[in-house]
């Protein structure tokens, strides 16, 4: 008896192992198949996707793909929102209403929505569930749901160059100058300048970066070292293999 039951469990891991690797293989095959490329748009229909730009699958909600632009090698990773209008279709008129530049990375999750203009300039970098809007309930009626409320629109702008943490929100009307970093979980609304760290609900400029005394307050982190020229990838591997060894 025992003999037999142990058969039966050994069988029944044998199954549960193949049909995992018949799972993990056919959403393998899905995300391959499902993605968005310019040379596989799918049902989408983008204004312009860019060469070498990849929407991940699944995707999250995508509609009025008519006025997206998205510039070249993009990565759009998983459920990522990307909605042009309050609704599908509608005439949105002549010009592109969202603009990603190139080398846009956003993360899991994350929603962009453009009901007016919102540009996200070149080499920008989302954390995940970033969410972007140009967009926003009003509630100057006091007696009417906040839902059933008209709601404010403002064109939003992120400079070239940014990083965007985790969970942070960008409001309607942000303004966003070149290489500003927003930490995770930040609210940003107004504008922002160039080289500058914001933080906090609603955020606030925590640091900046001034041409002659550098960054203020000072960086608490020694400046990264540059990779001196010619060096191949085996040999930052060996370096980094000897460091560990003599730590």
């Amino acid at each position: 008896m025992p003999k037999n039951r142990n058969t039966f469990s050994s069988l029944t891991a044998w199954r549960r192992r193949a049909v995992a690797r018949a799972v993990q293989g056919t959403w393998r095959w899905a995300q391959q198949a499902g993605a968005v490329t310019a040379e596989q748009p799918g049902r989408l229909r983008f204004r312009r996707l860019g060469p070498g730009t990849r929407l991940a699958f699944p995707q999250g909600t995508v509609f009025g793909e008519q006025w997206i632009e998205v510039g070249d090698h993009c990565i759009v990773a998983e459920q990522v929102t990307l909605t042009a209008g309050m609704m599908p279709d509608l005439d949105l008129g002549p010009d592109p209403v969202l603009t990603l530049g190139n080398g846009v990375v956003l993360g899991r999750g994350s929603h962009v929505i453009a009901d007016a203009r919102v540009s996200i300039g070149n080499d920008c970098f989302f954390g995940p569930y970033v969410y972007v809007t140009s967009t926003n309930h009003s509630y100057d009626d006091p007696d009417e749901p906040v839902g059933r409320q008209w709601p404010r629109s403002a064109p939003v702008e992120i400079g070239p160059g940014c990083w965007i943490g985790t969970n942070a929100v960008i409001l309607p009307g942000a303004r966003l100058g070149r290489n500003v970093v927003v930490a995770a979980g930040a609210v940003v609304r107004g504008e922002v300048p160039d080289h500058a760290v914001v933080a906090g609900a609603p955020a606030r400029v925590v640091r900046r970066w001034d041409r002659e005394r550098g960054w203020q307050p000072p960086l608490r982190t020694p400046a990264p070292v540059p990779i001196p020229d010619g060096i191949t990838p085996g040999q930052l591997a060996a370096l980094a293999e000897l460091e560990t060894q003599e730590g």
